[in-house]
């Protein structure tokens, strides 16, 4: 029917002709309304009143209707009722069939691509993108991941940031603390930076499951008039891998949240610094790198402004620059399924396929995954490419297995009706 009013819509000859029949046909309606009028008067003294009935306006949608009708149920000098769900025609009295030969249903575009044999109204073959389902052409779609890899949480906005303010328990990820410069809760010289691990093993100790980062607390103290000003650095490993392949949290920047500081009552002087991500910065992780530094924080004599100093360029030894101790360190997210084998059982079929339609199911379920995994890493001119980082680090694949993987999607992808394609930046090697 869409295609029948764009073909009456681009016609302007008949746009002429309808405009002249809707015209003549209110003149005869006004005709008719007088003509009604003055037999009313004349029966005033009649036992029974007359009754008319006049046509009622008919719509355009009535005139589509009947314009199908004319096309597709007129065989046989029989004129039938066409109905378009059912793709057949209701013919007078059950006399002899009055339906002619039906185009294929074609959906958005040019879903179907041979008619079938049995029915010229339904599709026989689909184009690429599309799935023959009942005659008809529809659109593919991935089945939901969640058998391979589990990405939802239930979690509401305010509910998270209720739950990270207050740092609740039941949202902790426990994971473990490396670190060559310091130990928890022991003072140190914050002279130099310090370079700190929490890391969760989930390559060797828990294989079936990945984890979503949703925030980050750490505990700061400082000894009684201390000058010192921390800075906090966070790199992120979504799936493991070496430094190299982490990510820097622009902490404070296009909108990105800031570190909320809350001081602490008692000696020595102690904050809690956490790092607030929710619904919507939330992130994969594996193993967090937190970088502390500290500055100088003093006031300027002249501007009465405050400056900030890097430690070795105050050169003055006398001046007590205070110690520094980081009493915790606590990741918040939560664990999600992960089924490595049933991936690797998708990626088979890429090579070994065992009928057409799974090869095209499975790369549509790893597009699927490809790009909700994708999804976490921050929007900005170009996401990062946690999806080949899953394949090297979870997966143990080669290099050239992931590059290999990774051109099969993207070439799939550009076949897919509607399909919007983006780059990504590499991150691991």
């Amino acid at each position: 029917m869409s295609t029948i009013f764009y073909l009456w819509s681009k016609d302007l000859a008949l746009q002429r002709l309808y405009d002249q029949l809707e015209g003549t046909v209110t003149q005869l309606h006004g005709k008719a309304q007088k003509i009604i009028q003055k037999l009313f008067n004349l029966s005033k003294r009649c036992e029974k009143q007359p009754q008319y009935k006049l046509p009622r306006e008919r719509s355009l949608n009535y005139w589509l209707k009947k314009i199908q009708s004319l096309l597709y149920c007129n065989e046989n000098n029989l004129s039938g009722v066409f109905n378009e769900e059912l793709q057949s025609c209701a013919c007078p009295m059950d006399q002899e069939s009055c339906q002619s030969s039906l185009p294929c249903r074609v959906g958005d575009g040019s879903s179907c691509l041979t008619c079938s044999s049995d029915n010229p109204a339904q599709c026989g073959s689909c184009n690429g993108g599309y799935v023959l389902s009942q005659g008809i052409c529809r659109t593919l779609v991935a089945d939901s991941p969640e058998h391979y890899l589990g990405l939802e949480t239930d979690f509401q906005d305010l509910e998270m940031k209720y739950l990270l303010q207050k740092h609740d328990s039941r949202i902790e990820v426990h994971a473990i603390f490396i670190s060559n410069d310091m130990r928890l809760n022991s003072w140190f010289d914050p002279s130099w930076r310090k370079r700190m691990l929490l890391t969760l093993k989930s390559n060797k100790f828990r294989s079936n499951f990945v984890h979503m980062l949703l925030g980050l607390t750490v505990q700061i103290c400082l000894t009684r008039n201390s000058t010192l000003e921390p800075v906090l650095s966070i790199y992120i490993n979504p799936f493991g891998g070496s430094h190299s392949e982490s990510w820097l949290l622009p902490v404070h920047e296009n909108s990105f949240p800031d570190w909320e500081r809350t001081t602490l009552d008692g000696v020595p002087q102690c904050t809690n610094w956490t790092l607030i991500l929710g619904n919507k910065w939330k992130t994969f992780f594996e193993t967090v790198h937190i970088y502390l530094r500290s500055r100088i924080k003093a006031t300027d004599a002249i501007s009465n402004e405050t400056i900030y100093y890097e430690p070795l360029e105050f050169i003055d030894p006398s001046r007590n620059l205070g110690y520094m101790k980081i009493n915790s360190v606590q990741t918040y997210g939560y664990s999600m399924h992960f089924d490595p084998e049933a991936i690797r059982d998708l990626i088979l079929q890429l090579d070994y396929p065992y009928t057409q339609g799974s090869q095209h199911s499975a790369l549509l379920q790893l597009l699927e995954i490809r790009d909700r995994v994708n999804m976490r890493s921050l929007p900005g001119k170009q996401r990062l490419d946690f999806f080949s980082c899953m394949l090297r680090h979870r997966l143990k694949m080669s290099a050239s297995d992931v590059v290999r993987i990774s051109d099969s999607l993207k070439a799939f992808a550009a076949r897919l009706p509607h399909a919007v394609e983006y780059e990504t930046t590499k991150l691991c090697s």
